[in-house]
């Protein structure tokens, strides 16, 4: 499949149907915030690397926090010439393992059970949705300094600063999905101070359906922005 992906774009929609076909994780961990990139989401993320800044094919490729592989796995699908995915939990890489199978991307494909700090090399482009610190607070920090001390070009997601319910109105009516927006005040400082440019942060919508005993509704609707952030330091 990497192969074949190198030779021609592939269409979204069939980005879209590949990812659906990855494995999910079925006992999420709410102390790690275990939310699944919805296919949706994760399309859209790998598109803007692949199609708009030629950040996938024929380029090695981190992914911090990776779960069972979905981010991974696509970027292999769109030709990157290695991946590696890392996560702290044993059981998500077992799926991701998995699913490298399933998919017959096994031969440029790795997977580290750690915690991200066991990550050394320099990368070509790092994909992470890391926890929003939501349970531990400022949790995407960490993951931020890793990723631009790791890759060159970094897409990482975020929870938009703000509810904007009119954002999100915006959003469902979209025929593309995603708007571009003003970077957080404090994201924008964070990444500058430890070695990083904000290119592009794009808003998206993002639905999880009810996971943990905690959440309230069958499912919630929010906002998340894709970081596309430059490191200065690699």
């Amino acid at each position: 499949m990497g192969e074949h992906a190198q030779r021609r774009i592939i269409r979204k929609i069939d980005l879209e149907r590949f990812l659906s076909s990855i494995q999910v994780n079925l006992k999420p961990k709410a102390s790690l915030e275990q939310y699944t990139t919805s296919e949706h989401i994760a399309a859209i993320m790998l598109y803007i690397a692949a199609y708009t800044n030629n950040d996938i094919a024929h380029k090695r490729v981190l992914d911090l926090g990776c779960g069972t592989g979905r981010l991974s796995l696509g970027a292999a699908f769109l030709g990157a010439e290695t991946v590696l995915g890392v996560d702290i939990d044993r059981d998500v890489l077992k799926v991701a393992v998995t699913n490298a199978q399933n998919t017959g991307l096994t031969a440029n494909t790795a997977w580290v059970n750690g915690d991200i700090s066991v990550v050394n090399g320099c990368f070509d482009t790092v994909l992470q949705n890391p926890p929003f610190g939501v349970q531990t607070r400022n949790a995407d920090r960490a993951f931020l300094v890793k990723a631009l001390a790791s890759g060159k070009l970094i897409y990482s997601l975020h929870n938009h600063p703000e509810v904007d319910k009119r954002l999100i109105g915006m959003l469902k009516s979209s025929g593309s999905g995603l708007f571009e927006v003003q970077p957080s005040a404090f994201l924008k400082r964070f990444i500058e101070q430890h070695g990083g440019v904000i290119r592009n942060v794009y808003a998206m919508l993002m639905t999880i359906p009810k996971m943990f005993d905690f959440h309230i509704k069958e499912h919630h609707d929010f906002v998340i922005d894709l970081y596309v952030i430059e490191s200065t330091i690699i």
